[in-house]
C-alpha cells in the first residue's frame, strides 16, 4: 500500500460501521410488531420520512381520521436515518433538472418548494423536534476551472428566471466561508437548505405522530396488498390490516404495486463522519457559517458539520447492485470508505490527522428524472410516491400532500402540476439495465476528467431523459 493510502487506512482505523446518527443512546426503543388483525380509514406503508409526512397531515387534515402507520422494521432505519441531512426546499434535484424537465412551471415548484420548507422548519417548532435544524443554506464548489463558468451560467439563469436567492462567490469569497486550497468558486443559495439530524426528525416525526393519534407498528412489513369490499388488505408477518384508503411511503424497496417496480433502482451511497474537530481544527477551516457543501462534479461529494463540530464526508460512488436488489451486505464498502478519505484530507489537507468515527451505506431510491414522481393504483384507494433520488429529506413532506390530495379524488395545485401527473422513463430489464447504468457511470467520470464535455451516449441519454445519479 503506497504512504498516502496507508494514512488514509489509518484514519479510518477506528471506524465504527454503523450510520453515525443511528449510534444514538437517545434512540427509542422499537414499537412492538402488529398481530392479528387491524382495521383503519388509512394504513400507511412505510416508517421513513415520506410515511411519517404522510402519517402526520392525514392527521393534522382530519383529526378523527383512524390512522395506522406499519414499518418492516424500525422507523427511521434506512435511508431517512443514513444520509446526510440536507433537507431542501428543491422538489426538482436543483435548478438546472427542473429547467430542463418542466421549465413552464417551474416558478411554481420552486414557490411549492419554499413553501414546503418553511412548514417542515415550522413542524419542527410546533412539534418540539430536537433535531439540530438550522437554516444554513448550502454552497456548491467548483474545484475544476470549468466548474467556475458552469456556476456562472447557472447563477445567470436563475436570474434570468426570476430567482434570485443564489449568491455567486469567487475563490477568495467561498474559502473565507470554509477554507479548502481546492475551492475555486460557489453558489450559495442562502435559505433553500437547511441542515439537521436525519434520525432525530424521524424519532421526532413518529413521536408527533403517535400524539396525534396515529397507531404505529415496527418490525411489521407489509407483504401483499389486495383489494378487500369496498377498502383494500395488506397481509403482514402476523397478521392484516384492513383500510379504506392506502399510501405507500416505501420508496427503494419493492413496491406493494407491482408496475411502479420498474421506475426506480437502489443506488448504494456511502458517508464518513469524523471525530470532533479542535478549537484550532475549526479555527483552520472557519466554517462558522455552517452551510452544507457539495461540489459540483458527476460523480459528487457532499460535506456538513454536525452541532457537535464533526464532519460528514459522503458521496461519490454510486453502486448499482446487479437485478436491482436492496441487500445489508451492500451496506458498507471498504473500498470506497478508502477512496472518500483521500478524497477527503486532499480536500481540507490542514486536517491530517484526523480521524473517522464513523462509516456506513445504504440505498437510494433513484428514478430517471431524479425527482419523485407519483401515482394511484386500485381504483384511486391506493397512492405511492418514489424516486426522491437523495432529495427526500424535504421533498417527502411534499409527496405526502400530493398522496393525500390523490387519495382524497381532489384537485388541488399539486395535483394539476405536470410532474405529478407524468411518469419519469421506467429503467430497462436486466442485463440492460446493468450495462446501461455501468457505461453511463463510465461516460460521467470521463466527462468529470474532460473538463465536463459530455460524450454521444450522455447526450442521448439527455435526450431520452434517462439518467443516473445519487
Amino acid at each position: 500500500m503506497a504512504p498516502d493510502a496507508m494514512t488514509f487506512a489509518s484514519s479510518l482505523s477506528d471506524a465504527q460501521p454503523v450510520a453515525f446518527w443511528l449510534d444514538d443512546p437517545a434512540k427509542p426503543a422499537a414499537l412492538p410488531a402488529l398481530t392479528g388483525d387491524e382495521h383503519c380509514d388509512l394504513l400507511v406503508v412505510g416508517g421513513g420520512y415520506s410515511g411519517l409526512w404522510t402519517a402526520l397531515l392525514a392527521k393534522e387534515r382530519d383529526p378523527g381520521r383512524d390512522v395506522v402507520l406499519i414499518e418492516g422494521h424500525e422507523v427511521g432505519w434506512a435511508a431517512s436515518g443514513r444520509n446526510g441531512g440536507f433537507c431542501a426546499a428543491s422538489l426538482t434535484h436543483g435548478l438546472g433538472n427542473g429547467l430542463a424537465r418542466w421549465p413552464g412551471e417551474l416558478a411554481r415548484l420552486e414557490e411549492l418548494g419554499d413553501r414546503n420548507l418553511d412548514a417542515i422548519e415550522e413542524a419542527v417548532a410546533r412539534h418540539g423536534i430536537d433535531c439540530d435544524f438550522e437554516r444554513t443554506g448550502e454552497i456548491d464548489v467548483a474545484t475544476e476551472p470549468y466548474q467556475v463558468a458552469e456556476l456562472a451560467e447557472m447563477h445567470e439563469e436563475a436570474q434570468r428566471h426570476g430567482f434570485d436567492g443564489l449568491e455567486l462567490l469567487d475563490a477568495d469569497a467561498v474559502r473565507a466561508e470554509v477554507n479548502s486550497p481546492t475551492f475555486l468558486g460557489g453558489l450559495w443559495d442562502r435559505r433553500g437548505v437547511a441542515m439537521l439530524n436525519p434520525a432525530k426528525l424521524a424519532w421526532g416525526l413518529k413521536d408527533a405522530c403517535r400524539g396525534l393519534g396515529v397507531r404505529i407498528y415496527e418490525n411489521t412489513r407489509g407483504l401483499e396488498l389486495a383489494a378487500s369490499g369496498a377498502g383494500m388488505a395488506v397481509r403482514t408477518p402476523y397478521g392484516r390490516v384492513f383500510a379504506r384508503r392506502v399510501a405507500l411511503g416505501t420508496n427503494v424497496f419493492p413496491s406493494l404495486v407491482k408496475r411502479v417496480r420498474p421506475y426506480t433502482v437502489p443506488v448504494y451511497d456511502y458517508a464518513l463522519m469524523t471525530e470532533p474537530l479542535s478549537e484550532q481544527q475549526r479555527a483552520e477551516i472557519g466554517w462558522e457559517g455552517r452551510q452544507g457543501l457539495g461540489d459540483v462534479a458527476n460523480q459528487f461529494h457532499y460535506f456538513r458539520i454536525t452541532a457537535d463540530h464533526r464532519i460528514l464526508w459522503g458521496g461519490y460512488d454510486a453502486i448499482y447492485p446487479y437485478g436491482g436488489k436492496v441487500s445489508a451486505e451492500l451496506d458498507h464498502r471498504p473500498e470506497t470508505y478508502l477512496k472518500l478519505a483521500g478524497h477527503f484530507f486532499r480536500c481540507f489537507p490542514q486536517l491530517e490527522g484526523l480521524r473517522f468515527s464513523h462509516a456506513w451505506g445504504g440505498a437510494i431510491d433513484t428514478c430517471s428524472r431524479f425527482s419523485a414522481f407519483f401515482g394511484t393504483a386500485h381504483g384511486g384507494k391506493v397512492a405511492y410516491a418514489a424516486g426522491y433520488t437523495g432529495l427526500g429529506v424535504g421533498a417527502t413532506r411534499f409527496g405526502a400532500d400530493v398522496m393525500l390530495d390523490l387519495l382524497s379524488g381532489e384537485r388541488t395545485e399539486r395535483t394539476e402540476l405536470e410532474m405529478v401527473r407524468s411518469k419519469p422513463m421506467p429503467f430497462p430489464p436486466e442485463p440492460v439495465a446493468w450495462a446501461g447504468i455501468g457505461i453511463t457511470k463510465w461516460a460521467l467520470a470521463r466527462a468529470d476528467a474532460q473538463g465536463g464535455r459530455r460524450n454521444a451516449w450522455l447526450r442521448a441519454m439527455d435526450r431520452m431523459g434517462l439518467g443516473f445519479d445519487s
